[in-house]
């Protein structure tokens, strides 16, 4: 097969790299990729939305298979351009239609379903501009902490958590009235707090079946002991220790059975991935959020304990036949630490040189914000580089991840030196 991954970041370096290693990748294309992409697949300098240019690609290599990294795309409709068009509905996209897409496209519209199909989660109302008056109102009825979220995409930027009332209303009227996260906080969800350790679920469905990958966590804050501002995510850890075979049981029958009915019983025509935010309160799941593509780092940890063949796995979920496939688990558990540019999640440099790719031997180094200028890798965004490790355990992968980081560098680098710290 040919097969094109839309992307740039570690998330389709890892996609790029699993079905680089299947017999039954003829040809790989990524668009527009990066410097670890560009090693093992071809880079096409293409932007993840231009659709017309990616049906023009599509067309001209024969492309098999289209697999979506990002939101952007789905959200935006990809799947839906490719079904609309005679000379492309043949090529089987991976990532849902655009009507399922709403699930990451709204925190409403993912809110609805989840209290439509009595799924459970925290409770919430919305609000707009017209009614910010009641979103004070509703805020004074809750307890501290209290939830933000834009209802938009707002490239995972848009929840913010604070512990002032007062702090919460004004932050909330600087959502909705003065358009802080732009046309993403038109309308703002506001959440009840749920107090518990977050992990991420990770389903795989072919819109009948589905199957289940295996659990991670990832780091969010920039800082040290889960403190500073939010990012794309700092590092991630597979398998979650404190997510027994009790506690996944749980999750498979309140959460991830509902989910996959309700697609069904809300017409919501879904192959791709499903990536459930959960949090444990108690002893008990619940979800924060849906999210309609594979996560990014939790790919990254993911990914490599998968030991079947990608492209098997992709074709039975384009083809309704996910129930003949058996997923096959590597037994060690595996850890990623980001590398990022100083600065970052604010403002940061980039074009910086990063050496020492070519000594790391214990670890898997998946680019992301990196590309290929004069011949030398260079930074090009906020998360640079995902170091990935196996290890017996989680604390021994972490080790090897650390160990291999301190043969790269680049100026201004940064990461988290305790990722797993909350997990002991």
């Amino acid at each position: 097969m040919n097969i094109l991954i839309l992307g740039s970041g570690g998330r389709e370096h890892t996609f790029a790299w699993k079905i680089a290693q299947s017999p039954k990748c003829e040809n790989l294309f990524v668009a527009p990729g990066n410097s670890g992409t560009a090693a093992i697949a071809t880079n096409v300098n293409i932007g993840v939305t231009d659709f017309p240019a990616i049906k023009a690609l599509v067309l001209e290599h024969n492309i098999d298979m289209v697999v979506v990294g990002p939101e952007d795309p789905l959200v935006q409709g990809v799947h839906d351009f490719f079904l609309n068009d005679d000379a492309i509905k043949h090529v089987s996209v991976i990532g849902p239609e655009k009507a399922a897409a709403e699930l990451e496209g709204s925190k409403e519209f993912a809110k609805e379903f989840l209290y439509r199909h009595n799924i459970p989660t925290a409770a919430y109302e919305s609000f707009t501009a017209e009614t910010v008056e009641k979103g004070y109102a509703f805020l004074e009825t809750l307890q501290a902490p209290y939830v933000l979220k834009a209802d938009g995409l707002a490239a995972g930027k848009g929840v913010v958590i604070l512990n002032d009332l007062d702090e919460a209303k004004a932050e909330l009227k600087s959502m909705l009235v003065d358009a802080k996260f732009g046309a993403a906080s038109t309308k703002v969800v506001i959440e009840e707090f749920l107090d518990g350790i977050e992990l991420s679920c990770f389903v795989l469905t072919d819109g009948e079946n589905y199957k289940i990958l295996p659990t991670a966590k990832d780091y969010k804050r920039i800082g040290e002991g889960d403190t500073g501002l939010n990012t794309g995510g700092m590092g991630a850890v597979s398998p979650v220790p404190f997510a027994t075979d009790a506690f996944l049981n749980k999750i498979e029958e309140r959460i991830v059975k509902p989910t996959i009915s309700g697609f069904k019983k809300d017409n919501l025509p879904y192959v791709g991935f499903v990536f459930i935010g959960l949090i444990k309160v108690g002893d008990d799941p619940k979800v924060i959020e849906y999210n309609v593509r594979m996560g990014d780092p939790e790919t990254e940890v993911v990914f490599p304990r998968m030991k079947n063949d990608l492209v098997e796995v992709l074709q039975a979920m384009a083809s309704g036949t996910l129930n003949t496939i058996d997923i096959e688990i590597d037994e060690r558990a595996a850890t990623t630490i980001m590398l990022v540019s100083g600065g970052y999640p604010e403002a940061y440099e980039k074009g910086k040189e990063i050496t020492g790719v070519e000594n790391i031997e214990d670890s898997i180094a998946f680019h992301a914000g990196a590309v290929l200028k004069d011949g030398k890798i260079v930074t090009s965004g906020g998360r640079v580089m995902a170091i990935t490790s196996y290890g017996d355990t989680y604390q021994e992968a972490i080790k090897k991840s650390y160990q291999s980081i301190e043969k790269l560098h680049f100026d201004k680098m940064n990461y988290r030196k305790d990722i797993g710290f909350d997990l002991n």
